[in-house]
C-alpha cells in the first residue's frame, strides 16, 4: 500500500500570500479520500490549515488517514509554513485520536448550550441597558484594537491583523447598533457599569445557527465578583428574547476561568481547534 496526495484542482491564491488547494488521497494511484490544504501568512512564518480530511469508509482503519495527514504536513512545510492548524468535531473520536497521536494540541474550542425556558433573574442591584450610539463608537474602536492584538498574538502581521479586525466588525456589525439581530448591552451594579456583552444571530457551523456571544468582558477592577456569570445569563436572556433555542461561543483553552465558567453554565464543545509546530 502506497498512500499519496494528488492535486485535484489548481492552487487558489488570495491576498497577502494566502493560498488553498484540494487533493485526492490515493492508494497506489486510486483515489480513496480527499483533503484540502490552505496557508495563511503570519509574522515569523505562515500557518498551514488542514481541512476536511476524509477516507472512504471501506478502506478506513488501515493507517491511510495518518499517512495522508503526515503527507499534508510535508506539503505545508514546502509552502513555508511553521505551524499547522486543524479543526475536529466534538463527536469525531477518530479525528481526535489521530490528531493527538500526531502531536496536535488544543488551542481553543467552540461551545454551545441549549437554552432553558428562562435564566434566573439577575441578582439584587444588577441591571442591563443597551449601548448608546456614542458609547458604541468608543467601544468599537477599542474592540477592534483588542481583536487585532489577539490576531497578532497568533502570528498575524500587525497591519493585516488590523485590517482583518476591521473587516470582521464591518461584516458582523455593518449597521452598528442598528444591525439586524445584534444586541450590545452594558451590565450595571447599582448604576455603575461593570461590563458588556455582544450577542447576535450567527451560523456557528454549517446548519447550526445560534444566538452567538461575539464578545463579553468584565471591566478589570470588577473581576472576580461573579459579574462574568451574570453577563452570560444576560446573554441567554437576549438570545431567548430573539427567539433562539441555543447559544454558542468560542473560547481559548488557556483561558481557564472562562472555560470553567462556560462548562458550569452547561455549555458543551462542538469543535476543537488544534495546532502543531512544523
Amino acid at each position: 500500500m502506497t498512500t499519496t496526495l494528488r492535486p485535484s484542482g489548481p492552487i487558489q491564491s488570495g491576498a497577502d500570500g494566502a493560498q488553498r488547494r484540494a487533493y485526492d488521497v490515493c492508494d497506489n494511484g486510486r483515489p480513496v479520500g480527499s483533503i484540502e490544504l490552505a496557508v495563511e501568512p503570519g509574522a515569523g512564518g505562515a500557518t498551514g490549515l488542514l481541512h476536511s480530511l476524509r477516507i472512504d469508509e471501506p478502506v478506513r482503519r488501515r493507517g491511510r488517514g495518518t499517512i495522508a495527514a503526515l503527507a499534508a504536513e510535508e506539503v505545508l512545510r514546502g509552502w513555508g509554513c511553521t505551524q499547522v492548524c486543524a479543526e475536529v468535531g466534538a463527536d469525531d473520536v477518530a479525528g481526535q485520536r489521530l490528531t493527538a497521536a500526531l502531536g496536535y494540541t488544543e488551542r481553543s474550542r467552540n461551545m454551545v448550550k441549549t437554552l432553558p425556558g428562562g435564566p434566573p433573574p439577575p441578582a439584587d442591584g444588577l441591571t442591563a441597558r443597551p449601548m448608546t450610539p456614542e458609547e458604541f463608537a468608543r467601544w468599537e474602536e477599542g474592540a477592534i484594537s483588542a481583536y487585532a492584538e489577539s490576531l497578532v498574538s497568533r502570528g498575524a502581521p500587525a497591519a493585516s491583523a488590523l485590517r482583518a479586525a476591521r473587516a470582521s466588525h464591518s461584516r458582523h456589525l455593518p449597521d452598528g447598533l442598528a444591525t439586524e439581530g445584534a444586541r450590545l448591552e452594558y451590565l450595571l451594579h447599582e448604576g455603575e457599569t461593570v461590563g458588556y456583552v455582544w450577542v447576535a444571530r450567527f451560523e456557528m457551523h454549517p446548519g447550526l445557527t445560534v444566538g452567538y456571544v461575539f464578545d463579553v468582558e468584565v471591566h478589570e477592577r470588577f473581576r472576580g465578583r461573579g459579574y462574568g456569570r451574570a453577563l452570560m445569563l444576560r446573554a441567554e436572556r437576549i438570545a431567548l428574547d430573539a427567539g433562539e433555542e441555543r447559544i454558542g461561543l468560542h473560547v481559548v483553552t488557556a483561558n481557564t476561568p472562562a472555560l470553567r465558567l462556560y462548562e458550569s453554565l452547561g455549555y458543551v464543545p462542538t469543535r476543537y481547534n488544534l495546532a502543531k509546530p512544523l
